[in-house]
């Protein structure tokens, strides 16, 4: 009988197609699984007070499936590499499986975690878990990575995105003796001061949980999404975002659920869906290939562009008082769900960037921290967008009118009305205006659309015309 295998778990909390898991089962023996608290290895992006919320209750679930499967789930804290090598001593391991990650810092750190294990004389596999397509499994025509997304989902479709979801184990052979283990609320991860119950009104986190809110999607929203996923007045998103990010439930069982329920890929709605997966594995395509993209532009241009620096707006952005409704509505629906509509992020990304023109870096860190579906690969790829320096982007001088979009997405004003409970009798030609029409306690817009968006293009002229000169210098010195 083979010896005992750890399963380290991460970003893979479910029993449902679960590689690593089912390949231990496979190999025999004692199958011990196990979750390594260690947030100083993610260095400057540790998760923040919304993830670890969610990353609480989500492992609270799998500690239940774990149990009732045979096997419970061991909860530790401390460097990755020393505590598997404690869990080897005590229990007698001979394997240590693991699905993997692509944060870069994660990338390097678990290099070094299976040659060490390795040199330990221990059998180490990885798997991958998350991805319909892993990121060096395509490149461009030259070689390269892909920095645009339709050749880049044109390459995953030709390689062929689906395959069957493995089965969840019926039983999980566990130690005869299983380790000691932390309980959940050793890590300290809820908050101290409990602001969490909107988070709580609004998700079920778990693999249970996912597969409710995936089973309600497909059955509600899925026919009508390439429309309704704009509207954020409608129910008409799948918000299966935070479970696919902590592993709840995986790409490969969305695709195997679209099929089961006889839904065509070809039409509309469906389509535009799974291409909504697709940009998911392109984030992290990007983020592999552009390790340094998290902190900094893709495009190298942008490391001169004069960004302002202004705590006091910045302040007003994060606290969805901007005086301009749909940017304040959909600040406040951050703050008080964990999550916000994709249409948006790109809303108060752009109004971030462009009209108060700060750094796109203040922006990804405040949803880094108050993100349920903080995730590092989709994060960097758009704030990067709404920047206009990243990958794929959006041309800096594409600015959104923040009222526009309101009126076109939101036009009877019932998100803003939700959100912002002051402009609950305000006239509908009035709710997206610039201080909602001068309706009494709303505050006055922070800044000029007009005359930001003409600022932001003249230091974006500025940046534009260092480039050309630069490169017109460059190319005379090399005759």
């Amino acid at each position: 009988m083979p010896g005992p295998t750890l399963v380290w778990l991460r970003q893979d909390l479910r029993l449902a197609d679960q590689p690593a898991l089912h390949a231990a089962v496979e190999r025999g023996g004692a199958v011990i699984p196990v979750f390594i608290h260690a947030p100083d290895e993610d260095l400057q992006w540790a998760p923040g007070a919304a993830s670890n919320w969610w990353l609480h209750h989500s492992l609270q679930s799998l500690n239940e499936a774990l149990n009732k499967a045979g096997s419970p789930l061991v909860v530790r804290a401390g460097p990755s590499l020393d505590t598997l090598r404690e869990l080897v001593v005590e229990t007698g391991a001979e394997a240590v499986y693991w699905n993997r990650v692509y944060e870069p810092a994660r990338v390097l750190r678990d290099q070094g975690i299976k040659a060490g294990l390795r040199a330990d004389g221990l059998e180490v596999r990885s798997f991958n878990a998350a991805l319909l397509i892993e990121p060096w499994d395509v490149e461009t025509g030259q070689g390269g990575p892909y920095r645009v997304f339709t050749p880049f989902w044109r390459a995953c479709l030709q390689r062929g995105i689906e395959q069957d979801p493995l089965p969840a184990p019926s039983r999980l052979p566990g130690p005869e003796k299983p380790p000691a283990s932390l309980t959940l609320d050793d890590l300290a991860l809820l908050p101290r001061i409990d602001w969490a119950a909107g988070l709580r009104a609004t998700w079920a986190p778990g693999e249970r949980g996912a597969q409710a809110r995936l089973e309600r999607f497909l059955g509600q929203s899925i026919t009508g999404y390439a429309d309704s996923r704009d509207r954020p007045d409608q129910d008409g998103t799948s918000g299966l975002s935070p479970h696919l990010h902590f592993g709840e439930v995986s790409p490969r069982q969305v695709l195997r659920a679209l099929r089961d329920a006889n839904i065509s890929l070809e039409h509309k709605g469906p389509e535009s869906f799974v291409r909504e997966l697709g940009w998911r594995d392109f984030a992290h395509h990007v983020l592999y290939h552009f390790p340094h993209t998290p902190e900094q532009p893709l495009n190298p241009r942008f490391e001169d562009f004069p960004w302002r620096e202004s705590e006091a707006d910045l302040a007003a952005w994060q606290q969805g008082r901007t005086g301009i409704p749909i940017v304040d509505a959909a600040m406040r629906q951050l703050w008080e769900t964990g999550w916000m509509h994709n249409r948006l992020r790109m809303v108060v990304g752009s109004f971030l960037t462009k009209n108060l023109r700060l750094h796109w870096v203040h922006g990804a860190r405040w949803f880094w921290d108050t993100l349920v579906d903080a995730d590092l690969a989709s994060n960097t790829l758009g704030w990067q967008w709404a920047g206009g320096c990243g990958a794929d982007a959006a041309p800096y001088f594409r600015i959104f009118n923040p009222q526009r979009q309101g009126e076109q997405y939101d036009p009877d004003g019932r998100f803003v009305r939700r959100f912002l409970p002051v402009l609950k009798k305000t006239e509908t030609r009035y709710i997206h205006a610039p201080g909602a029409g001068g309706t009494l306690g709303y505050p006055a817009p922070i800044v000029d659309l007009k005359a930001s968006r003409q600022a932001a293009l003249e230091a974006f002229e500025a940046i534009k015309n260092t480039s050309t000169s630069q490169t017109k210098s460059s190319s005379k010195a090399q005759t």
